[in-house]
């Protein structure tokens, strides 16, 4: 692999995406909101992982590019502009002189990316934004995401945010709203996500190539990828129904052996109170051996979301169980952080979970 080529750009980077699965309303609001001609500078797009936040501030920007009068929009309420269209050409190349991203950069020597967004990229932000508009148009920022910013890259981003340049728009990608400067976070309109339904998670993996692209860049990439086997039919159903409505999330699980694991203690859990002694030790086995870091971390995500689920339905039922589900879910977390701290023996640790899950369940 090219030495100078930044390996997340990918055939299925989001601001290569034309098309977006769900998220109609929040697409028909960003519409509304620029032809009302009184756009406000700054919207934080906020969700889980994966669902896609940023290829909406993508598509959103690549809309508003396209379309730089808001008196003369196409008809219809979506964001779409064809991808042969010039505009969607450039920002799909990272080539249009009027958008910029700003996110954790590449360390071309390193051979990774940075931890955090510096304030030396959040400074490019605001010299991208002292030019002249190219297209006579908007210059619209997509902060992919604001997470990542560290506490001086945040401090330059909100002196820009308080005195908005004219026709300048940001779009701040959030994972986690709660964690980003408030001050920040009162500067922008907020636009929530919600997860997919595991059916759109299917058509979002199949329909916009996801899996047959990242495939392929796996292949190309492979010393930064590893390439799985794609999931199909009802393979594809099980994944995508515990994805958590994240098509992001699908490309992790597949081919995951802690997906695997996790799938098979569904099967398991269905005869709760009691979990099958040997069936629940082959599980524990599946975290040795072959199993990465990553196995055991998507694993332990996946099982203490269920908990977690588990007591919260139980609370909505106003079962006296709840109690004992959620005293599980924090024995089971705190079992899981000394045991990446201290690199204990994962075996131990999900049989120890194990039990946590039978005695709330024998509650």
């Amino acid at each position: 692999m090219s030495e100078d080529v930044d390996p997340r750009d990918t055939p299925i980077h989001p601001r290569k995406r034309l098309n977006l699965i769900g998220h109609e309303a929040a697409e028909a609001k960003l519409r509304a909101a620029y032809a009302s001609q009184r756009m406000h500078h700054a919207w934080m797009i906020t969700g889980p992982r994966g669902i896609g936040k940023a290829t909406l501030a993508y598509r959103f920007a690549r809309f508003i590019l396209r379309y730089p009068n808001p008196e003369k929009l196409p008809s219809g309420n979506g964001l779409a502009v064809p991808g042969e269209d010039p505009v969607a050409r450039q920002v799909a190349a990272s080539a249009h002189p009027d958008l910029f991203t700003l996110e954790r950069a590449y360390d071309f020597k390193a051979k990774k990316v940075k931890t955090e967004t510096s304030v030396v990229d959040s400074r490019r932000a605001e010299s991208f934004f002292g030019r002249t508009a190219a297209a006579g148009g908007y210059r619209i920022c997509v902060i992919d995401t604001a997470d990542d910013l560290n506490n001086e890259a945040a401090n330059a981003l909100l002196k820009t945010l308080e005195e908005p340049p004219d026709r300048g728009l940001f779009l701040l990608v959030n994972h986690s709203p709660g964690a980003l400067l408030r001050t920040i976070r009162s500067r922008c309109i907020s636009i929530e996500l919600s997860p997919l339904s595991t059916q759109q998670v299917v058509q979002a993996s199949t329909e916009t190539g996801i899996l047959t692209q990242e495939a392929e860049a796996r292949r190309g990439k492979n010393d930064f990828w590893e390439l799985p086997e794609m999931a199909v039919g009802e393979e594809l159903q099980e994944i995508a129904a515990i994805a958590d409505g994240s098509p992001g999330r699908v490309l992790d699980l597949i081919d995951s052996i802690g997906a695997k694991a996790f799938q098979s203690f569904l099967t398991l859990a269905a005869k709760l109170p009691k979990l099958d002694p040997i069936k629940r030790f082959d599980i524990a086995e599946m975290m040795t051996g072959r199993a990465q870091d990553r196995d055991f971390t998507l694993f332990c995500e996946l099982l203490g979301q269920w908990v977690a689920d588990t007591a919260r339905r139980n609370a909505l039922e106003n079962r006296v169980s709840a109690g004992a589900w959620a005293e599980a879910h924090g024995q089971i977390a705190h079992s899981i952080r000394v045991a990446n701290a201290l690199n204990l023996d994962r075996r131990q640790v999900i049989l120890e979970a194990f039990s946590a899950i039978e005695t709330a369940a024998g509650v």
